[in-house]
């Protein structure tokens, strides 16, 4: 037995150490958010949060986490009240077929709870693991941007 704290929730997982964390979330938990593309880290279509940073759930094995604080997509928010990040991305329209759409907005989650407010470098470095053959890279790059300005709106309103 491995204990997680999965989008806030102590979990307990019986999958054996060795199992991919993709395949304990989407099978053993039902968070289907991370999505399975290459298996190999290099789409980042699995990308979740461990504790705050973006790792590749696919290349990511069980034995490596107990203890340790796993965020998800749903962990961000919900389809009646979506997070900042992806009310961001809805309004942007940044996703066309939607694969690379849940790391895309996990890998913003990271970048913006570490860089407030950045600039296109610090964007385009942050997403650039990610593979996107859509094309909807400048929609994804406004889509970041808007989030940036939410939070940031949010953080002045409650001051």
């Amino acid at each position: 037995m491995t204990h997680l704290i999965v989008n806030g929730e102590l979990r307990t997982v019986s999958s054996d150490p060795d199992t991919p964390l993709l395949y304990v979330l989407r099978d053993e938990l039902e968070l289907n958010g991370a999505k399975f593309g290459c298996g190999l880290g290099q789409c980042g279509a699995c990308t979740v949060l461990i504790d705050g940073q973006p790792v590749f759930s696919c290349l990511t094995p069980l034995l490596l986490l107990e203890g340790r604080e796993v965020r998800t997509l749903e962990g961000l928010g919900t389809l009646e009240n979506p997070g900042p990040v992806q009310a961001a991305f809805i309004a942007e329209q940044a996703a066309q077929c939607g694969y690379c759409i849940a790391g895309m907005i996990m890998r913003t989650q990271a970048l913006l709870e570490r860089s407030p407010n950045p600039d296109d470098d610090e964007i385009r470095g942050a997403l650039e693991p990610q593979l996107c053959r859509c094309g909807t890279h400048m929609r994804i790059i406004r889509a970041v941007k808007h989030a940036a300005r939410s939070l940031s709106a949010a953080a002045e309103a409650t001051k």
